[in-house]
């Protein structure tokens, strides 16, 4: 059975949060995945500018909108997103919160 058609809907471990932010964002970025490491920071290591960050909020809140009904990522909490590790910490503690 292909990965694609099998969606696993129970909570989403840490490892798996980042897997899908890695992907979003390589992506977004057309860089390889591996490439992106927990602790790279956006700006810095990465070059992702805020148009970057923006489309990878629409493609979580896309993506987790649909095994968390309402899953939204605060325009204010954006600015505090400054790593992968942030996006990861955030992504798990709204997924735990709801």
């Amino acid at each position: 059975m292909p990965a694609e058609t099998h969606v696993e809907r129970g909570p989403m471990s840490r490892q798996e949060v980042f897997e899908l932010i890695r992907d979003r964002l390589a992506d977004i970025l057309e860089i390889e995945p591996a490439e992106i490491a927990e602790g790279a920071s956006f700006s810095e290591d990465l070059s992702a500018d805020s148009l970057a960050l923006i489309e990878l909020v629409e493609a979580l809140e896309e993506e987790l909108g649909e095994r968390t009904v309402g899953f939204r990522i605060d325009d204010e909490d954006l600015e505090d997103l400054r790593t992968v590790r942030d996006a990861v910490d955030y992504v798990v503690a709204k997924l735990e919160s709801s």
